[in-house]
């Protein structure tokens, strides 16, 4: 199915099913899962994934739930425990078709109703970038329209094509900005034009990737020396924004271990100033004051001066294109400063945090 990754082992007792992750195509890595139990109604379910403690990111593992749902809507959190080096999950199964996941999917058909559904709106433009090593179409949508006086800024999302989070973050700031009665959406699009990609990866969520594109390349190291052999999603999107300059950019992705939402900047790289500094703490400080769901206590180590790897989206674009650039990190788990012990961060709450995001923004332009 769309997105699924799993290796059954042994799945003849529901008391003792085992399982593997399978690893990304090219690569070793593995954290990625999403799949169907079938037949299992009334039943106490043992799965556990043996090759867990060897995944991308094993400290991930540590306080995480897994997601499960019997519609495809609506994911909750299960019980699940990581213990000498395997991922366990019980769970008292009601119905006899259940779906687990590491996170909440969104499926290529979602997005192709995503894409279908923006390009109708009086305010969006359908652009078709070119082709993936699979040959699915690399959509991006421009929202407004174009003129000198207007900043220029690009959102993009999922170039990890197993943190879906951040595409349910794209729900959500296409929503804002495309609702001609929201005053987020509509004072931002008197001052920008968006460049939109909702899904940088689209290959490599469909063959449920954890962070590689169909080649096995890691879109987010393939910047610097992107090209259409190994990482023409990147080379593609670097064309258009050579094209369209660049004022504003936002890398949205999920982070495996830190419970929180946090920000991390392009501070290493070797044009960074004092100017640049300012507008990111403004971005920071707007977006604390816009939502209780954003903190700044806890992030990535910064890179030392001059130290930061260009090979990395925000900050190549940060460096090549002088302007704010930023990769906004969700969690897979929950948010511990607002736990929800039902549903842990969710879809739901990956698109409603896009329109702070937005009025971070807004507040943030006259410093860009």
């Amino acid at each position: 199915m769309d997105s699924g990754n799993i290796e059954v082992l042994s799945c003849t007792d529901a008391s003792d099913i085992r399982l593997n992750i399978v690893a990304d195509h090219n690569t070793q890595k593995h954290q990625w899962f999403h799949f169907s139990l079938h037949n299992a109604a009334a039943q106490l379910c043992n799965l556990t994934f043996d090759n867990a403690s060897s995944a991308a990111y094993p400290s991930g593992w540590q306080d995480y739930r897994a997601v499960a749902s019997y519609d495809r809507e609506t994911w909750f959190r299960v019980d699940t425990d990581y213990i000498d080096g395997k991922l366990v999950i019980n769970h008292h199964v009601e119905e006899d078709l259940i779906y687990f996941a590491y996170f909440a999917p969104y499926t290529t058909e979602r997005h192709r109703d995503l894409i279908a559904n923006c390009q109708a709106a009086a305010d969006a433009t359908y652009l078709g970038l070119g082709q993936t090593l699979d040959g699915q179409s690399m959509d991006l949508l421009q929202i407004g329209c174009p003129s000198p006086e207007k900043k220029v800024c690009w959102l993009i999302a999922r170039q990890h094509p197993g943190e879906t989070m951040a595409q349910w973050w794209m729900e959500g700031a296409l929503a804002t900005l495309l609702d001609d009665g929201n005053a987020i959406g509509q004072a931002l699009l008197e001052q920008c034009v968006f460049y939109v990609v909702p899904n940088m990866n689209p290959d490599g969520s469909r063959r449920g990737h954890l962070r590689h594109n169909a080649a096995g390349t890691d879109l987010n190291r393939a910047w610097r020396n992107a090209s259409l052999d190994s990482s023409p999603e990147v080379y593609l999107v670097r064309q258009k924004m050579e094209q369209t300059g660049v004022d504003f950019f936002l890398d949205v992705h999920g982070d495996e271990g830190l419970p929180y939402n946090f920000i991390a900047g392009s501070e290493g790289i070797p044009d960074w100033n004092p100017q640049r500094q300012a507008q990111l703490d403004g971005f920071k400080q707007a977006l604390v004051a816009a939502t209780p769901e954003f903190q700044t206590q806890f992030g990535y180590p910064i890179d030392d001066p001059g130290q930061a790897n260009l090979d990395i989206g925000s900050n190549f674009v940060g460096q090549h294109f002088g302007c704010l650039s930023m990769t906004l990190e969700m969690p897979f788990k929950d948010n511990a400063d607002l736990p929800s012990p039902l549903y842990g961060w969710s879809p739901e709450r990956a698109t409603a945090l896009a329109q702070p995001c937005l009025l971070a923004l807004l507040r943030t332009l006259p410093q860009l």
